[in-house]
C-alpha cells in the first residue's frame, strides 16, 4: 500500500513538472537572510557591479539608483550584470524598487520610506566575500517573503539602524522590565 502511494505522488509530480504545472526552480534564487529589513546599502569604495540574482514576482518591477535604471525583474536575464560606477567609502547607495503593475515606489532602508510605512528590502552584508544581497518586497502590506527582485553588490555593505531604532529598543526592554518587576511586587 505504501509503495503504491509513493509511486501515484511521483507519478503525479512528474506529470507536473512535464506539463509546467510546477517549477522546480520556484524560489531557485537567493533570498536575503532574516533580519536584515530596514538596513541600508552603504559603498565601501570603489566600483559597485550590480548583478540580477533572480525573482518570482508576478508584478513587473524596475530596480533603480536614483533616477538609474538598472533592471526589470521579468525582461532583464537572472545572472545579468552592470557598472554602477565608483562611489567613496560611506556613500548610501538609496535603491528604489518601481511596482510598474500598482504605480508603488519602495526603497532600500528604513520603512519609514515607504508608502505603508514598513520596510520592503532585505539587505545582507557579506553573502559572497564583497558582496551584498538585497531581496525586495512589491506588495503595499506585504507579506514579506522578499522574493521578487533579487540582486547582489560588489563594494557594499549593509548599514547598522540609525540611533533611533536602538533608543526604541532599550524603552521597550526598559518597560518590559518595569512591568514584570511591578507584577512581581504584586503577587
Amino acid at each position: 500500500m505504501l509503495h503504491t502511494l509513493a509511486h501515484t505522488v511521483i507519478r503525479l509530480t512528474t506529470a507536473l513538472l512535464i506539463t509546467g504545472s510546477i517549477s522546480l526552480s520556484a524560489y531557485a534564487f537567493p533570498i536575503a537572510a532574516p533580519g536584515t529589513e530596514g538596513l541600508k546599502v552603504i559603498a565601501t569604495g570603489g566600483e559597485i557591479i550590480a548583478t540580477y540574482e533572480g525573482n518570482s514576482a508576478a508584478f513587473s518591477n524596475d530596480l533603480y539608483l536614483d533616477s538609474t535604471f538598472i533592471f526589470n525583474n521579468h525582461a532583464t536575464p537572472v545572472g545579468t550584470s552592470v557598472s554602477l560606477g565608483t562611489f567613496a567609502a560611506g556613500t548610501e547607495l538609496l535603491f528604489r524598487m518601481h511596482v510598474n503593475n500598482t504605480g508603488y515606489d519602495f526603497f532600500t532602508g528604513p520603512g519609514s520610506l515607504n508608502p505603508d510605512g514598513y520596510a520592503h528590502a532585505r539587505v545582507q552584508s557579506d553573502w559572497l566575500p564583497n558582496t551584498t544581497l538585497v531581496s525586495f518586497e512589491d506588495l503595499f502590506n506585504g507579506p514579506f517573503d522578499y522574493n521578487d527582485l533579487s540582486f547582489s553588490f560588489t563594494n557594499t555593505i549593509g548599514a547598522v539602524p540609525e540611533p533611533e531604532t536602538y533608543a526604541m529598543l532599550l524603552g521597550g526592554l526598559g518597560l518590559m522590565g518595569y512591568f514584570v518587576r511591578r507584577r512581581k511586587q504584586d503577587i
